[in-house]
């Protein structure tokens, strides 16, 4: 369970997220700063960590050894997750933002096929493709419905473009972040903990990040004093705090795509800290009861998920 206590306390961080992303566009800043900003900050804040453990060295040995797989998945997992939330949330409010991004409880699932994973036999460990878990994805089905729930009354006040705009990007992001995790569990190969894979991947997009505020310096100008204490609360809170729990609560369960989809369902609870932060900080309108129907079937979803998952794992160990 503490994995999943893990991924829950990650969610509350990420949710600032949505929050203040929307709070940015509102008062006229652009998506660019609002996501090379936070992954800028982040660095230091990083460096310190890893640096006061004495892993700085290691680590920069360790990326030196294969560079390439470092750029593209960190590109990948950084860079293709957090740019389009950032883009979609200058077309729509933070709310359908979040609810869309709970479609990372399927992608991640989806994605199974494309790892091995490992399985604890009596025999010894036994390493296999992964499978599509047709359980989990069923129980993801049922968040997504308490989502849909949350959002459907809300949604039928936005345009289609907003709809489009809103909605793809997020998309994108939420196989981006699970397929870069996953990929650099697999080249770090566990030789790096939570902090350094997270300082790792932050340096090696940094080179994105930084091309990316470049191209906004030229079109859209500095970002304002507002914009800039904002992306520092979002790096510490998302990008330092959530993003290493969530690598923590993932470490301790790869190899195995039944866990790592119930520690990647957690997410789905962003939805609920995003509405209260937006009714309380963004003078958003309470939910409707509907929406909070659409909240309860959100955590059964969950605690089926993380039951069915367990299950399944028991189930395979006893029978192979």
């Amino acid at each position: 369970m503490r994995p999943i206590f893990l991924g829950i306390c990650a969610a509350f961080f990420f949710a600032f997220t949505f929050i203040l992303n929307r709070a940015m566009e509102l008062s006229g800043g652009s998506w660019i700063w609002s996501a090379s900003l936070r992954f800028i900050f982040m660095v230091p804040f990083l460096l310190l960590l890893v640096i006061g453990r004495k892993k700085l060295r290691p680590l920069l040995a360790i990326m030196k050894e294969n560079p390439k797989p470092w750029f593209i998945w960190s590109f990948v997992g950084f860079g293709l997750f957090y740019a389009p939330l950032c883009f979609a949330s200058a077309h729509a409010p933070g709310w359908i933002i979040a609810g869309t991004w709970q479609i990372t409880i399927i992608s991640g699932s989806l994605l199974a096929p494309l790892f091995i994973q490992t399985i604890e036999t009596p025999e010894g460990i036994l390493k296999m493709r992964g499978k599509l878990p047709m359980k989990g994805i069923a129980m993801s089905l049922v968040i997504l419905l308490g989502i849909i729930l949350m959002q459907v009354e809300l949604a039928t006040s936005l345009s289609s473009t907003e709809m489009l705009l809103g909605i793809i990007p997020v998309i994108i992001a939420s196989f981006a972040y699970p397929l870069g995790n996953r990929k650099m569990m697999e080249v770090c190969s566990n030789r790096l903990d939570a902090y350094e894979r997270v300082l790792g991947m932050t340096l090696a997009s940094l080179p994105f990040w930084l091309l990316l505020s470049l191209y906004g310096l030229f079109t859209t100008g500095a970002p304002s004093q507002e914009q800039t204490i904002q992306a520092l609360f979002v790096a510490i809170s998302s990008g330092v705090i959530a993003t290493i729990l969530f690598f923590q609560a993932t470490d301790m369960v790869k190899g195995n795509m039944l866990k790592l989809g119930a520690v990647e369902a957690t997410q789905s609870m962003e939805v609920l800290f995003a509405v209260a932060g937006e009714v309380i900080l963004l003078s958003a309108p309470i939910p409707t009861p509907l929406s909070w129907i659409g909240m309860f079937i959100i955590m059964i979803g969950m605690i089926l998920h993380s039951y069915i998952s367990h299950k399944e794992v028991r189930m395979k160990a006893l029978h192979t």
